[in-house]
């Protein structure tokens, strides 16, 4: 008879499962077979920041909370005191009195050295979970369900209606249809969360020393994303076509709001060695991934009239494809273009001498455009070699970049967007060196950037507003370009879809 095979005990389980007798062990229910894994979850698997069981019932943990402790103790005391008295299961909630679930803006190791971290750690739970029947947490906390009908409220009432739509019919699928979807089930908890993050950070914009606000804006958007890259991970359907669009949208628009509560040096000296100013990449990381959920989903969601409309609100895409025209008001964007490409990768100079014109052709697009919304196309339509450049720091990126944050300027009184122009340009401005040859391309963005308010006049906007008239905007509608993306994605392999995660999250700098 072979020896019996040793078992490996750990008393590293969370006091949550040794309060409810669950075994501590080793046991991964990722590496079992699949049709074993759903019955093994008797094990606390040791998962930080929050173990299997506690992600499971939607109940704190005491591995990233440790006030969970406490918590337990009382329950503990009172369960001897009274034993037999059922009470019931509420559902679970988001706690925003303890930091988030998720590390931000990227997970830490493991508290103890011994274990490897998990490949998939838990996710945050959705505060639209099923309840958990067996969940030991006996009571709601009233003040989180206040604030979670007080961010409901505030997204229909008000966020709603500043996500630049143009049109009432948008503005109307926005604030009704929605969160209609978001509330009917069929496991789109991630399109509830990123509507709650989102009016999350728009009352957090009106009180920014609100730590219940920055708590909830942070864990909300975690669990968005977790849930929305899970859904993604398992394939776009006929069924979550329309949320994860919408979702994308949102977390799109998650991403840009974000950058408002960042302090990172905006206003440093040029060419100062210590700026802390990074690009915000996540602007198009985020952008990018709607534009390609939108292109993997297009054979089903074309179909959709709540998509149609939010698509046919976008103004009308019609770009000069010779961005050094006389028009062109940005083509001297693309001087010396030609001497700065000889030392370039021979595989990479086609790409990226098509990735800085076309950047051009969107500014002077949206340059003119009435709609000041329009410059919002310019991080989801150029490039991923352009982001590349952008992320390498060439100054001939970073120079049109401050071009299109410097068109924001006449959004400067949406609340996301207010005095975003003047951010960005100016850090832009300070990762130039002093007698940089570029200062002469920058004179415009500085000039517009550091206006006081969003009303420009046009003889320093430089040219006169244009708006399309009904005829023009069918003929370079955004369906179009979204039709032709499609066509060309589906004929080469598919890339993957972008997830703005960690960039995405952005903790708050230190005052």
């Amino acid at each position: 008879m072979p020896p019996r095979r040793s078992h490996k005990k750990s008393r590293a389980g969370c006091r949550r499962c040794k309060n409810r007798k669950i075994k501590v062990g080793l046991i991964d229910p990722l590496l079992m077979p699949q049709r074993i894994a759903p019955y093994c979850t008797l094990v606390c698997d040791e998962v930080h920041p929050r173990c299997g069981n506690c992600a499971k019932h939607g109940v704190p943990c005491d591995f990233s909370n440790p006030d969970v402790l406490e918590e337990l103790a009382i329950s503990t005391n009172t369960s001897t005191e009274s034993v037999g008295a059922p009470t019931p299961s509420p559902a679970p909630t988001v706690n925003f009195n303890s930091a988030p679930r998720t590390p931000l803006p990227r997970p830490r190791a493991p508290s103890s050295p011994a274990r490897a971290p998990r490949p998939n750690p838990s996710p945050p739970t959705s505060v639209y979970s099923q309840p958990s029947i067996s969940s030991s947490t006996n009571t709601i906390d009233h003040g989180e369900r206040m604030l979670e009908l007080r961010l409901m409220h505030h997204y229909t009432n008000v966020t709603s209606k500043t996500l630049l739509t143009n049109s009432p019919a948008a503005e109307d699928i926005w604030q009704r249809a929605v969160p209609q979807m978001a509330f009917s089930g069929n496991g789109k908890t991630y399109l509830a969360d990123a509507i709650l993050s989102v009016a999350a950070l728009h009352l957090r914009s009106m009180s920014p020393n609100d730590k219940a606000l920055v708590r909830a804006s942070h864990a909300y958007s975690a669990s968005s994303l977790s849930a929305f890259g899970a859904s993604l991970g398992s394939g776009i359907t006929p069924d979550n076509a329309e949320a994860l669009f919408l979702t994308a949208t949102l977390i799109a628009f998650q991403a840009s709001a974000s950058r408002i509560f960042v302090k990172d040096d905006g206003d440093s000296a040029p060419g100062d060695a210590t700026s802390r100013y990074v690009p915000p990449l996540s602007w198009f990381h985020a952008f990018q991934g709607v534009k390609t959920v939108v292109a993997n989903s297009w054979q089903w969601i074309h179909h959709s009239d709540i998509v149609k409309v939010v698509i046919d609100s976008q103004p009308g895409f019609q770009l000069n494809l010779n961005p050094r025209s006389p028009d062109s008001f940005f083509g001297h964007m693309l001087e010396g273009l030609n001497d700065e490409l000889m030392n370039e990768d021979p595989r990479l100079l086609s790409t990226t001498t098509q990735a800085y014109s076309h950047a051009v052709s969107v500014l002077n697009w949206a340059h003119k455009n009435y709609h000041a919304a329009a410059a919002l196309t310019f991080p989801a339509t150029v490039s991923k070699r352009y982001v590349d450049l952008v992320d390498a720091r060439r100054p001939r990126a970073l120079a049109i970049l401050a071009c299109f944050f410097a068109l924001l300027k006449r959004m400067d009184n949406v609340w996301w967007l207010q005095d975003v122009a003047r951010r960005e340009v100016m850090g832009l401005v300070s990762l130039f060196e002093p007698g940089s040859k570029w200062w002469r391309h920058l004179e415009w963005p500085i000039r517009i950037a550091l206006l006081d308010g969003s009303s420009i006049p046009q003889d320093i906007w430089g040219t006169e507003l244009e708006e399309q008239a009904p005829e023009q905007q069918t003929v370079g509608s955004m369906t179009q370009h979204i039709e032709i993306f499609a066509e060309m994605l589906h004929q080469h392999a598919q890339p993957p879809i972008p997830i703005a995660d960690e960039d995405l999250i952005v903790p708050d700098s230190p005052d």
